[in-house]
């Protein structure tokens, strides 16, 4: 499955946003202390940039890290379920990092009951592709490492495991539509 595809109107950019520091992996886990300060940070670090629109995942630690660029900016929060983090596997599974890092190459790949790379991919490209195509100025997407890094690999396929087990809490990451109509990305947190 591809990731993000070239829209012929709509945003040229869109920066990509993994969530601050929780307390858990649940969907209803929070934002601990030092990631309600690292949500503090991230909007200071957006602050000089015209974010017109905000979308998360589901998650409640997505919604808490969006929460200060909201209010910043007088936006809304509109929650995509598209962009709530793969799940992989219905129960914990000891070998959730060899299955992750494997996913990569072998985008099938899922544990019991589980969603693949692939299909994560097609929900958050499908995602990314309707924001881009809004019109948006720059839209910010708060989402998950294993999701975010799954779009990244999809347009840079050196970014793959390593590229995840890099990602800090919180991370940035804009996507940017080239001129001959190819989608790259940098990082741009510090």
């Amino acid at each position: 499955m591809n990731g993000p595809r070239q829209q012929s109107q709509g945003a040229r950019r869109l920066i990509l946003v993994r969530h601050c520091e929780a307390v858990g992996q649940a969907p209803e886990s929070p934002l601990s202390p030092e990631g309600f300060r690292q949500a503090e940070r991230l909007k200071d670090f957006l602050a000089d940039h015209p974010v017109d629109f905000l979308v998360t995942s589901e998650f409640l630690r997505a919604r808490q890290s969006a929460a200060p660029i909201a209010s910043a900016n007088s936006l809304g929060i509109h929650i995509d379920p598209q962009l709530n983090e793969r799940k992989l596997a219905s129960e914990p599974i000891v070998n959730w990092r060899e299955l992750l890092r494997r996913s990569f190459s072998e985008p099938e790949l899922c544990g019991p009951r589980g969603e693949s790379a692939s299909e994560a991919l097609a929900r958050a490209s499908a995602s990314l592709n309707e924001i881009l195509a809004a019109g948006h100025r720059l839209p910010v997407v708060v989402s998950h490492g294993n999701l975010i890094s799954l779009v990244l690999h999809s347009i840079d396929r050196s970014f793959g495991y390593e590229g995840w087990a890099g990602l800090s809490n919180p991370d940035v990451y804009l996507l940017e539509k080239s001129p001959s109509g190819g989608l790259g990305f940098r990082r741009m947190w510090y």
